[in-house]
Parts: C-alpha cells; structure tokens; sequence
C-alpha cells in the first residue's frame, strides 16, 4: 500500500514572529549601510566622480552630434575630438560675454556696495529688535555669552592659489573622460551588453541604453535651445528698460536655467542685489526682477511643456529633492546632472522593474464638475473593482472545475483484497 508523500514545512512555518521581524530589521540595517557608505563615497570623492558623471550627462547630450558626424565617413575617435572642441567653442563664447560687463560691475562694486549699506540702513530698527531679542533669550537660558560671528584671518589670493590646482585638475578630468566616453560609447554598450546572461537580461540592457541616450539627449538638447531662447529674450528685455551690461544678464539667466528652482531664485537674488545698489525708486528697483519673473513664467507654462514633452516631465517634488542632495554631495556640479541623474534613474527603474498602469476597461464618464483628480482617483477605483470582479469570477471557475469532496484521487491505492 502506497502512503501519500508528506511534503517538508516552510522554513518561513518554523520561524517565530520574532525572529521574521529580526531578519526584516537586518535587512534594513543592511540597506541603511549601504545608503550611508553611499554617501559617504559620493562625499570623498567627489574631485573624481563629478566631472566624469558631467562628462558622461554631456557626452548623452552630444551623441547625435558624434553620430552625425561618423555618419560622414569620420572615425569616432576623431569625431569624440570633434565634441570637445564644439564643447570647448560654446564655453569661451559664453566667457567672453560674462568677462568684459563682469569686469566693469567688479571695479563698480564698491559702488554698489555703499549704495546697498545705504538702503539696508532702514532696517536698522528690526535689527536692533533683534538684537534686544538675543539678549532675552541669553536670559531665558541662563547664559550671558553673546552669539558672535568670527572670521578668519586669510587671503583670498591664497585660497585661489589653494583651489586652482584642484580646479584645473577636474577640468582636465571632465575633458578627458568626455572624450573617451563618446569615443567608446559603442564599446561600453556591446561590452555590458555581453556580460548579460539571459536574452531577457540582454534585451531590458539594450532598452534602457536606448532610452537613456534618447531621453537625456532630447532633454538636454531642448532644453539648451529654450535657454538660449530665455538668454535672448532676457538681455533683450533689459535692454530695452535700460538695465546696464544687458548681455551679462541674459548670459547668466541661459545658464542658471539649467537648474530649475535654484538657478531662478538665484537670478532674482542677483536682479534685486543690482537694483537695490543702482537704482532709487521701487519701481526701478523692482522692473528687472518683474521682467525676468515675467519671462520665466512663459517659459515654464508654455515652451517647455510644449517641446519637451509631457514624456520627460518629472513630478516638481522629486525633481527639487534630486537637486538639493546633488547641491550638497557636488555642489554646481550636482545641479547639472540632477535632472539627467533623475532620467537615467527613470529609464533603469521602467525596465528594470515594468509595472502596468492602473487603467480600467471601461473609463468612468467624466463630467463637468469632475477635476482631473477627481477623475484620476474614480478610474482608479473602477480599475480596482474590475480586479476584484475578475478575480472572484476566477476562483468561482476553479471551484467548478474541482471534482466534488471524496470523489477526487486521493495519491492512496486501495488495499487488494
């Protein structure tokens, strides 16, 4: 007589609740330390990691550029020279507008600077609040040490000297990596293309190359043409309210643009600085802030969804999240690649981990009082009914499919008799 075969318990059926939480909190823990060391390798080394990530960003960006090229009969490693030195060309155009209206507003400086101590001298009385403040809150806790800002004793031809070597050594580090990256990109695909096991594996790798180049690249390409679109229309607009040095300005929005919401609000700090030490009135001082809000405006509701796309748009919140950690791992730098770094990230997260959208079969009805919202959140729920509909209707067909109790094979022969 044949005795079913008794199937071994779970491991996860011997273990106490206790111990299933202690595998979960190591496995965070694990997750945690591999955050920190994370940052931590971003932090040092930064002189290495940044210019070869911005080289790699700047080199998406300028792939059709080299594609064309190579396209003409040039090898890609002359054609890799060839995007250094378009790179090269657009960075001394852009010194060149910065250099000569920067020098004048340098020797004018102390200037401004008398202007600006003369209109922040009527704040002198929320200050001296201020201070009386200071001195009842050293009361409240017990101590009479005032707070006091010291600085140190240096020069500031020293720490140039200091940081210059640093600086030209990750210049020559984004130069060099920019070339090779572009010259080898072919290479570094078909290599990390090989090293793929699976066809599966192979075929997400080569869909995540390509969705990076195409989506970096247009992004990075459109969104340099409308830059250089908001540079002109700046310049042109304090050109015309009689704003010194117009160029200087328009060269300085192209570039801040690059990154949002910091690079905006630096721009305005920057107007309002200049109009507060140049001009005398508030509207005056107010104008060129108004013009350039103004500008910024159209672009950001208007240009940009319009030729970027609403495939590239990225939600506000992650987007100023991915900005300030970058800031503070790489500083300028981390701005540039923020965005790119978000795109990447997208594309290796969609293939990497494909997930259906939450659409129902049938749409609910959308009305006139209906926000987008409120029409996001029904057809989500009507997608959810759906599941629920076609899960019950699968487990109602097993349970007919399923032979009626004791008369299904039960794995034991009867005995002989």
């Amino acid at each position: 007589m044949l005795r079913p075969v008794s199937k071994a318990p779970s491991p996860d059926m011997n273990e106490s609740q206790f111990e299933r939480v202690l595998t979960n909190a190591a496995r965070l823990a694990i997750v945690g330390i591999g955050l920190a060391v994370l940052l931590m390798v971003l932090q040092a080394g930064k002189v290495f990691l940044a210019p070869v990530t911005l080289a790699v960003v700047v080199g998406l960006m300028f792939g059709p550029v080299a594609d064309k090229v190579e396209s003409w009969g040039v090898p890609s490693a002359l054609s890799a020279g060839v995007v250094v030195l378009l790179l090269l060309t657009v960075i001394s155009s852009f010194s060149v507008l910065f250099a000569v209206p920067l020098s004048e507003w340098v020797a004018r400086a102390p200037l401004i600077w008398e202007k600006l101590q003369s209109q922040l001298a009527s704040l002198k009385g929320p200050l001296e609040s201020l201070g009386e403040f200071q001195q009842q809150l050293s009361a409240i806790l017990g101590t009479d040490d005032a707070m006091a800002v010291t600085v140190e004793d240096g020069s500031t031809v020293t720490g140039v000297a200091l940081m210059a070597p640093a600086a030209l050594a990750q210049i020559a580090i984004f130069l060099a990596s920019l070339y090779f990256f572009v010259a080898t990109r072919d290479h570094i695909r078909m290599s990390v293309l090989s090293m793929c096991v699976t066809r599966r594996m192979r075929w997400r790798t080569a869909h995540v190359f390509r969705d990076v180049e195409a989506k970096v690249s247009r992004f990075l390409l459109s969104v340099t043409m409308i830059n250089l679109c908001v540079g002109t229309a700046v310049a042109t607009a304090m050109w015309i309210i009689g704003m010194p040095s117009p160029l200087l300005w328009g060269a300085m929005a192209a570039v801040l643009n690059y990154i949002p919401y910091v690079g905006q609000a630096i721009m305005i700090t920057v107007l309002l600085a200049v109009g507060l030490g140049t001009q005398t009135t508030l509207p005056e001082i107010l104008l060129p802030v108004a013009c350039y809000a103004g500008i910024n405006f159209v672009e950001g509701q208007i240009f940009t969804p319009h030729f970027i796309g609403r495939s590239l748009t990225l939600n506000p919140f992650i987007i100023f999240l991915s900005i300030t950690f970058w800031i503070w791992a790489w500083g300028p730098v981390g701005g540039l690649v923020a965005v790119p770094a978000l795109l990447i990230a997208q594309s290796v997260i969609a293939h990497a981990l494909p997930s259906r959208p939450v659409r129902p079969r049938r749409p609910v009805r959308r009305t006139r009082s209906m926000s987008d919202r409120e029409e996001l959140l029904a057809n989500a729920a009507q997608a959810i009914r759906e599941q629920r509909q076609d899960r019950a209707a699968e487990k109602r067909s097993q349970s007919r499919d399923e032979p009626p109790p004791g008369t299904g094979p039960t794995g034991v022969e009867p005995a002989a008799n």
